[in-house]
């Protein structure tokens, strides 16, 4: 396997014009550490990631939705993984996880099948649009619409340079290699 032109960046390799973020949300994971070959890309990416992932209408767990399913399009495994993980933590069961593969009850449903129309039609229908602003409320689509884009951005970006997952990620995946495995059946062969 040929090696990545841009691996994650090493603290001791840090570019000094971004220090201040090494110590931040781009020094404790690996798409940022690869990010982190371009500097001014990280840095303007900064403030739209602190609105996208954790100031937006959705809240933590229509996020974890959107996310999971946006991944689970792109596939890619690095964001698949780190998000499985962070719903667990929000207090998602194995089974709710398991849903976003398919087609969920209620709004998870809705949100997954938002996300579908946006990677596969490239818009939200307006019928589609109008039920999800009734569930969620108008702001929380555009967040919506916004994520799929931005986590988009991500996918190609970790696809493209094989980013590794990061090792506290690949530690919980190993004790339950099918829920964080963007290919649960290869992962359990």
């Amino acid at each position: 396997m040929t090696p990545s032109p841009c691996p994650p960046i090493a603290d001791a390799d840090w570019p000094s014009d971004i220090a201040d973020h090494r110590e931040g949300f781009a020094g404790a994971l690996n798409v940022y550490r690869t990010m982190a070959h371009h500097p001014a890309l990280l840095k303007a990416w900064a403030p739209l990631r602190q609105h996208v992932v954790k100031d937006n209408a959705l809240g933590p767990e229509l996020t974890e939705v959107v996310i999971l399913r946006a991944g689970l399009r792109m596939e890619a495994a690095y964001e698949w993984a780190h998000h499985v993980s962070r719903a667990l933590a929000l207090g998602f069961s194995e089974a709710r996880i398991t849903a976003i593969r398919g087609i969920p009850e209620g709004v998870d449903g809705l949100i997954v099948q938002a996300v579908d129309a946006l990677f596969d039609a490239r818009m939200l229908a307006p019928e589609q649009e109008s039920a999800l602003a009734a569930a969620i409320g108008r702001k929380a689509v555009i967040d919506l619409i916004a994520m799929v884009g931005f986590y988009s951005v991500l996918g190609y970006l970790l696809k493209t340079y094989d980013t590794p997952l990061d090792t506290n990620i690949q530690k919980e995946a190993e004790n339950r290699p099918a829920l964080f495995s963007i290919n649960p059946t290869a992962a359990s062969l």
